[in-house]
């Protein structure tokens, strides 16, 4: 059987050095720009190993005995990481709903490091994962509820890859919906999946909710998505995750390659 952690509040130090984890993650940062304004917007933090392992190898060390001291450790990393480097404006964070058992005390962490590297609290977005099956909707309901009474931004990743993104979207009021890769790709080719953007479109538009188009590849993409209305994309067409470092958008992918 799995050991299940013992939930006790951790301070900035052990987070950022992985206490009781049993190995060391890092980040890496890939932007989110805005297309009309030709200009970033915010910086999605991506967990990886300290030698810029990816995502994967790290997530197969996760379980539910460190799971709570993994998803804070990330939280504190992000941050630290990403005032080291000089990051303004947003920054993109995921989260993990089932490792946070009390979201007024599991965010404390979080509160103080923002304090500590000095960033913004307006400034965060915390992501849910949508991919990752959502057992209990009203304790994800009250932890989005807390962030955002707190001055957090929130925001319903993959959705449309997953299990229930129209029920979350229906239950816990989000700022931003990320529309998954599966749905972007092709897209300036493929009429039915800009139907669908559309009607999403228009749903978070009558809800109030912004949406951020990811896994951007090629320029008919961005293109495509621009023209149907949508002001913040990501993905490999700006720039790939740079490993604890910013990454730089250049100004020509804006324009139609000659």
């Amino acid at each position: 059987m799995t050991k299940v952690e013992n939930f006790t509040t951790l301070s900035c130090a052990e987070c950022a050095g992985g206490a009781g984890l049993g190995f060391e993650i890092s980040m890496a940062y890939q932007p989110i720009v805005d297309v009309q304004k030709k200009q970033m917007f915010a910086q999605e933090a991506l967990v990886r190993g300290p030698q810029n392992q990816s995502a994967a190898h790290i997530f197969r060390q996760v379980n539910d005995g460190n799971r709570y001291r993994f998803d804070q450790s990330c939280r504190v990393t992000a941050l630290k990481t990403a005032a080291q480097i000089g990051i303004e404006g947003f920054l993109s964070i995921n989260f993990l709903p089932r490792a946070v058992y009390r979201p007024e005390l599991c965010i404390r962490t979080t509160l103080a490091a923002a304090e500590e590297f000095g960033y913004p609290i307006s400034n965060i977005i915390f992501e849910i994962n949508e991919v990752e099956k959502v057992d209990d909707p009203s304790h994800l309901s009250d932890i989005i509820a807390d962030y955002k009474q707190r001055g957090f931004k929130t925001a319903i990743d993959d959705f449309g890859a997953g299990y229930s993104g129209l029920n979350l979207l229906a239950d816990i009021p989000v700022d931003f919906v990320k529309l998954d890769m599966i749905l972007i790709r092709n897209v300036d080719s493929h009429p039915t999946r800009q139907h669908i953007v559309k009607g999403i479109l228009q749903l978070c538009a009558d809800l109030g909710v912004q949406v951020i188009a990811e896994g951007v590849e090629t320029y008919e993409e961005m293109a495509t998505l621009r023209d149907l209305g949508i002001e913040l994309l990501q993905g490999f067409y700006f720039a790939k995750p740079a490993f604890q470092a910013q990454a730089v958008v250049s100004e020509h992918v804006y324009s139609s390659p000659q």
